[in-house]
């Protein structure tokens, strides 16, 4: 009998039974401002739980776990279990890009500190074996300041990595460096503000499909073209549906698609609500 690990047949994978749904609003000013409170409520959730994740610095994965744990539960007294879910998820999954963001930075930024203090240790014009000098005095003079410049940036990198703290800012930091210069972008305070309002509101549930349309938390009919969100404890008065909820009443429909293909728009996307996502599990 040969010893040879024998090969199994061909076999087609199954396609992803998973469906997620990203797209915009067209809603009545009722549903508008109920909306905007509930994302505005979340937001300020997250932020304070990515600054306080961001205190805690590098964990390993059973740190991790026990910061979650306790997150969640101070966020489920504030909103619901699901909601905690997507808001500890979020904030975890901005510090980890964070810090692979500032690894990424220090590599670069050693590549080009050796790659410039290689050629200044050979005279301007001249070469020694492969490595080639900078063509004038000026130019080598240059780039022993630009390389002080990139030493100082790379011992900025090294301490954050030290200490664990990394930098995140919601909302994105190309949007809050706008508002140092408006007029060259083109914006008064006024509309500066509402961008970035809104880019800093929370209205994303993800986790398991559990219920016929979506998850406990956003529910899209796509017969009756409704959608259904579970509103935080604190603002249950807005609630016009049993356990918590609320329904728009705009009809509105949706282009599902597969996870990670992103989503379509609706039939009238305005320039807000932003967009709102409910993720499913594959099924």
């Amino acid at each position: 009998m040969s010893a040879l690990r024998e090969i199994a047949g061909p076999f087609v994978v199954a396609p992803p039974a998973g469906v997620r749904v990203r797209t915009r609003l067209r809603v009545s000013a009722a549903d508008a401002g109920v909306l905007r409170e509930v994302g505005g409520y979340l937001g300020s959730l997250a932020s304070a739980d990515l600054a306080a994740r961001r205190a805690q610095g590098r964990l390993d994965a059973g740190g991790r776990a026990r910061s979650r744990q306790v997150r969640k539960r101070e966020l489920t007294a504030k909103s619901s279990s699901r909601w905690a879910g997507a808001l500890t998820r979020t904030s975890e999954d901005a510090y980890q890009l964070a810090y692979r963001n500032l690894l990424a930075e220090r590599r670069s930024l050693l590549a080009r500190v050796r790659r410039i203090e290689a050629r200044l240790t050979v005279a301007a014009g001249e070469r020694a074996g492969r490595v080639r000098g900078y063509p004038t005095p000026a130019e080598r003079h240059a780039k022993t300041v630009r390389v002080q410049v990139l030493r100082s940036r790379l011992a900025g990198v090294e301490r954050q990595l030290g200490t664990g703290r990394v930098s995140v800012c919601r909302g994105g930091k190309a949007l809050l460096r706008t508002r140092g210069n408006l007029a060259a972008a083109g914006l008064t305070e006024t509309q500066w503000r509402e961008r970035w309002e809104a880019a800093r509101l929370f209205l994303t549930a993800d986790g398991e499909k559990d219920t016929t349309w979506g998850n406990a938390t956003i529910r899209w009919n796509p017969d009756h073209q409704w959608l259904e969100i579970r509103l935080p404890a604190p603002l249950g008065r807005m609630a016009t549906r049993p356990v918590c909820r609320t329904r728009s009443a705009c009809r509105w429909r949706a282009c599902p698609r597969a996870p990670g293909t992103g989503g379509c728009g609706a039939r009238s996307p305005p320039s807000w609500p932003p967009p709102a996502s409910t993720g499913r599990a594959p099924s």
